[in-house]
């Protein structure tokens, strides 16, 4: 199958297209009704078709031969354990916890909060889910107290599972306060908290609403999976909003397994016993794709790493996971890939491993560096590919497609569509642009299997958020263009959502934190251009008048707040008193103008600011900005 052939098919006649490709799947009842548009310009796939998840992911592929094959495996450098499972053994695992979950009262449709590290139960636990027909949501375990409050009040769960601890290098951060706070602050009180105690801390338990994880599972029966409609929700997974409220992007079941199955054969290369590590967290979209659910229903063997790229124990920890589970294929965030260029510029400590068995590494997230790319490839001798997706698609838009022939990919771009996604440039008035001039990057609709068609609980949202700007269109956010051959070149995002490490954050809502401030006036927070994390916010505050705390304090106490009502991954730590800020005659912050300011870019100012002047008071204070960071 030849990329041009599949593209061009795909675009010309979706319905047919995607109709071939659903025919792969080992459905309960296959669709008849592949494609059908509704009212309001959503779509639904595969509406009369019958699945589950969880049985594509292990039964299936236990069916098919692959029960002794290794399924998965953990690897931990920061408690030095190393442990693999069968897909046996995890189907075994899997449909225990799921009786479990069933005993504790969750049935089809019930909504699942999965607090969790890296751990192996973090997998099982959202298979379980998928298993009996709940809806997971799996939310990072670096969050705080506040953000899982507002996860567990939208999502309205049934159940929480959580471990008593996650592992940060030689740091212990322990998860059961952070729940237990959560809890408190949420109105939603889901019935009872199933805990995963690890021995680096042992959790307290609240003696008639927490289980002891290991304890409930040891009595639990196993339990066939459920047959459920391809439209019947998968996930949620939540995404920063502008407004500060999270966004529960749902996945259907259908959709998501048609996409995977296509995009780990034709995009990545990867075939059943194959071993792929996507290396991420579950609590972000990249974890359900390319962790959990995309690598089992392939057939493909997934490594579960829990580390980080340096110091785990050093920036050769990639590179000896490759060498030692002769990984395939790789994908991370090019942040992972600057932090262990920054510790090992000239690759000695890569060289010491065997990467024979690597193919090719994907890298997506955030923009993809040239200077990186060129050092990556270099350094390695692999193949490095650059490729762009959203947590509301749930797999790429764009990318090199390994396993399809005749396909390219160029430098610098995050390469052409992939079959399905008809990408296209608009301007402000909605018109569309030729090649080489720069817009909104937007897809024609139908979007294809796999993306989200409405938000948990508040469609309107989603239709307001991604349908209403440019109609006929999904509105992507990003800003960019498309050359003459069609490579589309991502140039950064639309809107006040900026990317730190891969981990998509509002800084609308670190805003919000600043402003509560007693002594701040006004302020304006952005992102930033970092060679390590990609972006870092920037708070610039204007003082109410009398106001003598420094800026050294007013930093620390504008820190401790965003840590504690986001966390530590927000990487919020660097502020700047100004007298004032550049606004329009209407009152608008101008943001993009800082944010040229602060990376030093060449910048025209807008006829419509009020004062020029504030500009220069704004480039003396961001001077200082540019050589501190």
């Amino acid at each position: 199958m030849t990329y041009q052939h599949s593209y061009a098919r795909s675009i010309a006649d979706p319905a047919a297209f995607w109709a071939d490709q659903a025919d792969d799947l080992a459905w309960y009842r296959k669709p008849l009704n592949t494609l059908s548009e509704n009212a309001d310009g959503t779509h639904q796939w595969f509406a009369d078709g019958r699945l589950n998840s969880c049985y594509l992911a292990l039964d299936h592929q236990i069916e098919q031969g692959r029960g002794e094959q290794t399924a998965l495996i953990y690897d931990s450098p920061v408690t030095s354990t190393q442990q693999s499972f069968t897909y046996n053994q995890l189907r075994d695992e899997v449909a225990r916890l799921a009786g479990l979950l069933r005993s504790l009262g969750v049935q089809k449709g019930d909504g699942v909060i999965i607090y969790m590290p890296m751990v192996p139960q973090a997998a099982m636990a959202m298979l379980a889910c998928a298993r009996i027909g709940a809806v997971h949501s799996v939310v990072f375990g670096g969050f705080a107290a506040n953000e899982l409050a507002l996860r567990i009040d939208d999502a309205r769960p049934t159940l929480l599972l959580t471990a008593s601890c996650g592992l940060e290098f030689d740091r212990v951060i322990e998860y059961k306060p952070l729940v237990d706070k959560a809890l408190q602050l949420a109105r939603h009180q889901p019935r009872q908290v199933l805990v995963l105690q690890r021995p680096q801390a042992r959790a307290s338990l609240v003696e008639g609403r927490d289980l002891d994880w290991q304890d409930a599972v040891a009595n639990a029966s196993a339990v066939a999976p459920v047959e459920l409609a391809a439209a019947d929700p998968l996930y949620i997974m939540y995404t920063s909003g502008t407004t500060g409220k999270p966004k529960g992007i749902v996945r259907e079941n259908g959709g998501n397994a048609v996409a995977l199955r296509f995009a780990m054969r034709h995009i990545y290369g990867m075939q059943a016993g194959d071993v792929w590590w996507g290396i991420s967290d579950v609590g972000w979209v990249v974890g359900h794709s390319l962790i959990v659910y995309g690598p089992l229903m392939n057939g493909c063997t997934t490594v579960f790493y829990e580390g980080k790229p340096i110091r785990t124990p050093d920036a050769g920890a990639y590179w000896r996971v490759v060498e030692q589970y002769r990984v395939n294929g790789l994908f991370c965030a090019p942040t992972a890939m600057r932090a262990i260029r920054k510790e090992d510029p000239e690759g000695a400590l890569l060289r010491r491993y065997d990467l024979s068995s690597l193919r090719q590494l994907f890298l997506a997230g955030e923009k993809l560096d040239s200077s990186t790319h060129q050092w990556l490839e270099s350094t390695s001798g692999k193949a490095v590919h650059d490729h762009w997706w959203q947590t509301e698609t749930g797999w790429p838009v764009t990318a090199p497609c390994v396993g399809l022939e005749g396909s390219a990919a160029r430098p610098g771009s995050s390469n052409r569509a992939v079959p399905g996604y008809h990408v296209r440039v608009l301007d402000d008035d909605g018109q569309l642009l030729a090649a080489n001039q720069q817009g909104a990057i937007v897809i024609a609709l139908p979007l294809p299997p796999g993306c989200s068609q409405t938000l948990w609980g508040d469609h309107q949202r989603y239709l307001d958020a991604y349908l209403t700007t440019y109609p006929g269109y999904y509105h992507t956010g990003d800003g960019g263009y498309l050359d003459d051959d069609g490579f589309v070149y991502i140039m950064g995002r639309t809107d006040d959502v900026i990317n730190v490490s891969g981990h998509r954050l509002s800084t609308g809502e670190m805003e919000d934190l600043v402003a509560r401030h007693p002594a701040v006036a006004e302020c304006a927070v952005i992102g930033v251009h970092d060679d390590i994390k990609g972006q870092v916010p920037l708070a610039l505050v204007v003082l109410k008048d009398g106001q003598a705390i420094s800026e050294a304090a007013l930093q620390s106490e504008l820190m401790a707040s965003v840590r504690e009502q986001i966390g530590a991954l927000a990487c919020f730590n660097q502020v700047r008193v100004v007298k004032r800020l550049p606004k329009t005659r209407s009152g608008k912050i101008l943001r993009a103008v800082l944010r040229k300011i602060a990376d030093q870019q060449a910048y025209t100012p807008p006829s419509t600011l009020d004062d020029p002047a504030v500009l220069g008071e704004i480039e003396a204070v961001l001077a200082s900005f540019a050589r501190v960071g």
